[in-house]
C-alpha cells in the first residue's frame, strides 16, 4: 500500500520521480480522480502520486473533483499528503522562485464541494476544526529540507484561494494583501479542506511564479509567464520533495 501522496500541481502534472512505478485506477463515492495514481518509490518509501489537473493539465481548477481526489489517495492507504502549487505574490518580499511553505489559507471560492458532508448523522454535526490546516510535522520537514538544500524560501505564508481559471483584477489583487494574503492560488484551500475531514496530514509548498496583478510597474499574470518560471525551478521542487518523503 503507499504511505504519502503526492498531488502535482501546476508545471508537476506528470513528474518522473519514482522508480518502479505503475499506474492504478481508482473509483472512489465522489466519482474519478484528475488522474490514474502512479504508484512508486521514493528511496524505499511508497508513493502514490496524483495529477491535480489532469497529466496533460486538461482540467481547469474550478471542475477538479477533489473530493475524489483526496478519497483516492486515502483508498491507496496514503497516511499523508504533500502538494506542489504554482502561486502568485502578494507581497515585495516574496520573488519569483522563491519556495513558500504554506501555513494558513483564505478562502474566496465560490461554486466548490468543500466538504464530504453532504448530510449529518441525526444529532451529530459534524464541524471539523480548521486553525492549523497545514500540518505542522510534515511543514517542519519541508522548512528543514529547504534550509538544508540552500533554497530561498518562507517558513510561512497564508494563501488566497480563488476560484479561477480566470486571474484577478487589479483590485481584488489588492484586496487580497489588505487582508493578509501573502501569495494566491485556485487549488490549495480546497484540498486542505478536505485533506482535513478526511483525516489525513496535508503540506503544500508554492513556488512563487509572478506578482498576480497588483503591481502597476509591471504587466499583469499570464499563463505563459506563471508555466516559464515554474519550468525553470520545477527541479528544485522535485529535489525538495525526494528529500522530504524519506522523512515523513
Amino acid at each position: 500500500m503507499a504511505r504519502i501522496g503526492v498531488i502535482g500541481g501546476s508545471g508537476l502534472d506528470n513528474p518522473d520521480i519514482l522508480t518502479g512505478s505503475s499506474d492504478k485506477e481508482v473509483t472512489t463515492p465522489y466519482g474519478a480522480p484528475s488522474s490514474p495514481l502512479k504508484r512508486g518509490i521514493i528511496d524505499g518509501v511508497e508513493v502514490a502520486l496524483l495529477s491535480r489537473h489532469g497529466r496533460e493539465h486538461t482540467i481547469p481548477p474550478s471542475q477538479i473533483n477533489y473530493r475524489a481526489n483526496i478519497a483516492a489517495l486515502k483508498t491507496a492507504g496514503c497516511s499523508h499528503i504533500l502538494a506542489t502549487t504554482a502561486v502568485g505574490s502578494l507581497r515585495e518580499e516574496i520573488h519569483r522562485g522563491d519556495l513558500v511553505i504554506i501555513d494558513q489559507f483564505i478562502d474566496y471560492t465560490k461554486q466548490r464541494k468543500m466538504s464530504f458532508h453532504e448530510k449529518f448523522p441525526p444529532r451529530h454535526p459534524i464541524h471539523v476544526p480548521m486553525a492549523e490546516p497545514f500540518d505542522g510535522i510534515l511543514r517542519k520537514i519541508l522548512i528543514e529540507e529547504c534550509r538544508r538544500l540552500g533554497y530561498p524560501f518562507h517558513d510561512a505564508g497564508t494563501v488566497v484561494t480563488i476560484e479561477g481559471p480566470r486571474f484577478s483584477t487589479r483590485s481584488e489583487s489588492r484586496m487580497f494583501r489588505l487582508w493578509g494574503g501573502d501569495i494566491i492560488n485556485m487549488s490549495i484551500a480546497t484540498e486542505a479542506a478536505l485533506a482535513n475531514e478526511a483525516g489525513i496530514p496535508y503540506a503544500a509548498v508554492a513556488i512563487s511564479t509572478d506578482y498576480d496583478s497588483w503591481r502597476e510597474d509591471e504587466a499583469p499574470v499570464t499563463w505563459e509567464a506563471v508555466s516559464k518560471i515554474f519550468a525553470d525551478n520545477a527541479q528544485r521542487v522535485i529535489a525538495l520533495l525526494r528529500a522530504a518523503i524519506p522523512k515523513v
